[in-house]
């Protein structure tokens, strides 16, 4: 049960880095001698210091002189095996290896392909002890993001939309009707901070005219991402102003003006989920929160291309309007949020 102890430390630590280290994992890491914490750090921004840098960094700044011998005695837990590879920083495992760390307890092993046990074979080789698999579902999670782009070579994708209690999505007139209370807002935008891209079709766009940001908190605005065929959207709608990187997917043409980018796509009537997620795979966007509309929504959930869903039920009752999207998954919490129901669904 100790290794499990520390590596919850380890997971507290690493999910810090939520929304700023991407497309790089989260990495928490902390280093143990004689039973206590001697020092404590997380990957924190990309292409800054990994946590186990951090970590070996604390322990110097807590014990000074100490610090070395301290190091050469200690237990290093880290929830992801340290990178074996010359990256954006230099290796971890020789980091580890140069202060003669006398263990490494690690939660996964790392899929992309640099990595992928070269990090533990680099520690075993100089006589390092090391233990992996500790928490290794616990740690897939916090990083799942990151695994499924490695993996299946494509972002992590979010649904979520809001629903009346008798299932409806939106009015059939276009009109603009809130359906979750100002408790569902907030939580979404502190969604979107977490979150590498915001994803809404055309139509969304000309109806509620959103700003897709992250206002109602802390936090750093998403790419916005919008699908826009044959590029209707006026100029003066919000999502062409300067807050966030803004990505027109269309038929027309291929342009960067200022903050707005326009990819043109042939075909876009045809495997239109299967074309966004390669383009935003080779642009490394590692997650995308699908906000609407109820077609996009679909055409995702149809191509079985969706990874959680985040679904709010209000108590209100409309009678008629557009029905929500039909939806199987496994439900992995439920919670109530202000008014409103919350369910987050798997795949």
């Amino acid at each position: 049960m100790e290794h499990e102890f520390y590596m919850q430390r380890c997971l507290a630590l690493a999910i810090k880095g939520l929304g700023n280290v991407s497309p790089n994992p989260m990495v928490g890491c902390i280093i143990v001698h004689e039973d206590q914490i001697i020092g404590e750090g997380y990957h924190q921004q990309f292409g800054e210091a990994h946590a186990e840098v951090n970590a070996v960094k604390d322990v110097f700044e807590r014990h000074g002189d100490k610090a070395t011998e301290l190091l050469k005695k200690a237990t290093a837990y880290v929830t992801l095996e340290p990178c074996a590879h010359f990256g954006k920083t230099p290796p971890c495992a020789d980091l580890l290896i140069k202060h003669q760390i006398k263990k490494v307890v690690v939660g996964n092993t790392d899929p992309f392909e640099s990595v992928n046990g070269k990090g533990i074979e680099k520690l075993k080789n100089v006589g390092i002890e090391v233990v992996s698999g500790v928490l290794d579902e616990e740690c897939k999670l916090v990083n799942r993001r990151f695994f499924t782009r490695i993996k299946e070579h494509r972002p992590y994708f979010i649904l979520k939309w809001a629903q009346t209690a008798d299932g409806f999505f939106a009015p059939e007139d276009q009109s603009q009707r809130w359906i979750s209370g100002a408790e569902a807002k907030v939580l979404t935008h502190q969604w979107r901070s977490e979150e590498d891209a915001i994803l809404v079709g055309k139509n969304t766009v000309l109806v509620d005219n959103p700003q897709l940001d992250t206002r109602e908190v802390f936090g750093k605005n998403p790419i916005r991402l919008v699908i826009d065929k044959n590029l209707d959207i006026p100029l003066n709608f919000h999502i062409f102003n300067d807050v966030a990187k803004t990505i027109i997917f269309n038929e027309v043409k291929t342009d960067v003006v200022g903050n707005i980018h326009f990819v043109q796509m042939e075909d876009m009537h045809f495997y239109l989920p299967q074309k966004i997620a390669y383009q935003l795979y080779l642009m490394d966007i590692q997650s995308v929160i699908i906000e609407g509309g109820a077609n996009i929504l679909s055409q995702f959930i149809t191509a079985n291309l969706w990874d959680e869903a985040r679904i709010f039920t209000s108590k209100t009752t409309w009678g008629e309007g557009v029905k929500t999207p039909l939806i199987n998954g496994k439900i992995r919490e439920e919670i109530s949020v202000g008014n409103d129901r919350l369910q987050i669904l798997k795949r």
